[in-house]
């Protein structure tokens, strides 16, 4: 692992020290004191395409809004966190530019990487070419590359960083492992693939926890909710809070597809991400629950699932199928006295 993420013991030491966060007296409910560092970063995880763009473009746009400092930072390799930020533009990533540059016998600078639209700064870390290497290798080297542009010295009220929550190991993990992040947002549906990412997301936190880590989980955003109620069983089972449901309507499909923000004070839905944002902001990092798999099928109507099947062994003729034989048995049967 060492040879994998050089230098990150300490840079990880110097995010706990940034952070200031004292979390090794859990409190019998589960709750951790809140940050007390004027910067609070928090990791925002979810399934690809369940809408954590749209979500966090939204929340940091409604944040600024309010006269917070923030930094949104994409982690997922497909570069499109801030594409909604910026009208659909696609924003230059750092390990691209830093690539670049280093052939180019150039430093890259801030303004190569760092954008801003309404109050906030975004930027994306990128990874590499389809089949040309590790995204989660990328993201650690991403955040080396932070590191020596002055994140440390960087002042900002939120650091968001939006990771793709369908693995959750390497680079994509970092926030969790390291403890790079104070707190853990997440981000699904009421459909069983994005609850089973969620589920593992809290199994991760749960277990860095364990071994003494004190990253915890916010609590997480319903998006497109049909009103079902799984993801708000989901969160009752975990023990995580409801920061938000933001529901399936047609007019925020028709907006965030033609990359029109929401999150503003001016539009109808001002009021729904600005109590989502006090809610980021309040929430503290709570120790979750994570539910095993029957766990997670029977929050849905096992005729949807198939919750109810029953596991049936395979036998020795089964798997030899057309060649299959009759084998002697080597048990020794004695004739009747």
């Amino acid at each position: 692992m060492k040879d994998d993420v050089p230098n990150l013991k300490d840079y990880s030491q110097r995010l706990r020290d940034e952070a200031n966060m004292e979390l090794a007296d859990i409190q019998s409910e589960g709750k951790a004191t809140e940050p007390t560092k004027h910067t609070q970063i928090i990791a925002i995880y979810g399934k690809g395409g369940i809408g954590k763009s749209f979500t966090l473009a939204n929340l940091s746009h409604m944040m600024a809004e309010m006269g917070k400092r923030v930094l949104l930072i994409g982690c997922d390799p497909k570069s499109d966190t801030t594409s909604l930020l910026f009208g659909g533009k696609a924003c230059p990533t750092i390990i691209e530019t830093s690539t670049k540059k280093k052939l180019a016998g150039e430093e890259v600078k801030i303004g190569d990487v760092c954008f801003k639209r309404g109050g906030v700064f975004a930027m994306e870390l990128g990874g590499p070419e389809v089949g040309r290497g590790c995204g989660g290798r990328g993201i650690i080297h991403g955040f080396e590359l932070l590191e020596k542009l002055g994140f440390h010295d960087w002042d900002f009220d939120y650091v968001l960083l939006d990771f793709l929550g369908d693995v959750v190991c390497g680079g994509f993990g970092l926030p969790i492992a390291r403890d790079m992040a104070q707190k853990v947002i997440l981000v699904a549906s009421n459909d069983l693939q994005s609850l089973y990412v969620s589920n593992n997301v809290c199994s991760a936190v749960e277990y860095f926890r364990k071994l003494g880590g004190n990253v915890g989980v916010a609590g997480l955003v319903i998006n497109k909710d049909d009103g079902s109620g799984e993801a708000a069983a989901f969160a009752r089972e975990a023990k995580i809070p409801i920061l938000a449901a933001i529901p399936q309507d047609d007019d925020l499909r028709k907006k965030s597809a033609n990359y029109q923000i929401v999150g503003t004070k001016q539009g109808q839905w001002g009021d729904l991400f600005t109590q989502l944002a006090e809610a980021v902001g309040e929430a503290p990092p709570v120790r979750p629950t994570p539910l095993d798999q029957d766990g997670l099928l029977n929050l849905f109507d096992s005729k949807d699932t198939g919750g109810d099947f029953v596991l049936v062994p395979a036998t020795d003729t089964d798997m030899r199928g057309q060649h299959a034989k009759p084998k002697k048995s080597l048990e020794v049967v004695y004739d009747e006295a």
